[in-house]
């Protein structure tokens, strides 16, 4: 009887002694496991704070460049207006560019002296403004037949948009209008009068929302 119980108190502190080294395997395996989790955790929350740095960099130097942008346009524009005696007006969509860029009477033949101020607002479309769409709006003194200057002016708004095309502007972003006499700066002024040539001129609107409107100053805006 009494073996009985020695064998059966061995066997239960064999038991417990099982139990208590299984359970310290547990924990043991749990405080691995948790502080591998927790390593891989450190791990991951730096690599995501190295991105977010990484990110932020990017956007700093993007916003650097487009302050360089800007100011670049800026100047640009305002060369237009010093150089070429433009008038540049921003609009809810865009941009108004008003040149001194005028035609002969009845001629829709682009001068060799408005080239230039033409060549220049081309290099500005090109490098700010690519597949924006420019409008070229034509118009014509009051001499003359409603219908002929109708014809008139979009003729003039043609031979301005062909000459944009062979300085690089894209075909596909111009747009050709006449509005003939109407909106004209001087009202009575034709043919060899005084002001005649401003009313028969070409305008440029070019939509492109944002940006554009930023490299004005407070007195182009309306």
């Amino acid at each position: 009887m009494k073996s009985n119980l020695r064998t059966f108190g061995m066997i239960a502190l064999g038991s417990t002694l099982l139990g208590a080294c299984a359970t310290k395997g547990f924990v043991r395996t749990a405080v691995r496991d948790e502080r591998a989790a927790r390593i891989s955790g450190d791990s991951s929350n730096a690599n995501e704070i190295a991105g977010v740095k990484s990110d932020v960099g990017t956007l700093k130097t993007d916003v650097a460049s487009i302050r360089t942008d800007v100011q670049s346009l800026r100047t640009d524009l305002n060369s237009l207006r010093t150089e070429f005696g433009a008038k540049i007006t921003a609009m809810e969509d865009g941009l108004k560019f008003a040149f001194p860029v005028t035609f002969a009477f009845d001629d829709a033949t682009v001068k060799d002296a408005d080239r230039a101020a033409l060549d220049r607002f081309a290099r500005i479309m090109q490098k700010y403004y690519p597949g924006s769409l420019v409008t070229v709006e034509g118009f014509a003194d009051p001499a003359g037949t409603a219908s002929y200057n109708m014809d008139l002016s979009k003729r003039r708004a043609e031979s301005v948009a062909a000459y944009l095309t062979q300085q690089g502007v894209s075909n596909s972003t111009l747009r050709t209008v006449g509005y003939g006499k109407t909106r004209l700066v001087n009202p009575s002024a034709k043919r060899d009068d005084a002001g005649a040539e401003a009313n028969r001129r070409v305008v440029f609107v070019v939509e492109s929302k944002g940006a554009s409107t930023v490299a004005l100053g407070p007195a182009e805006q309306q």
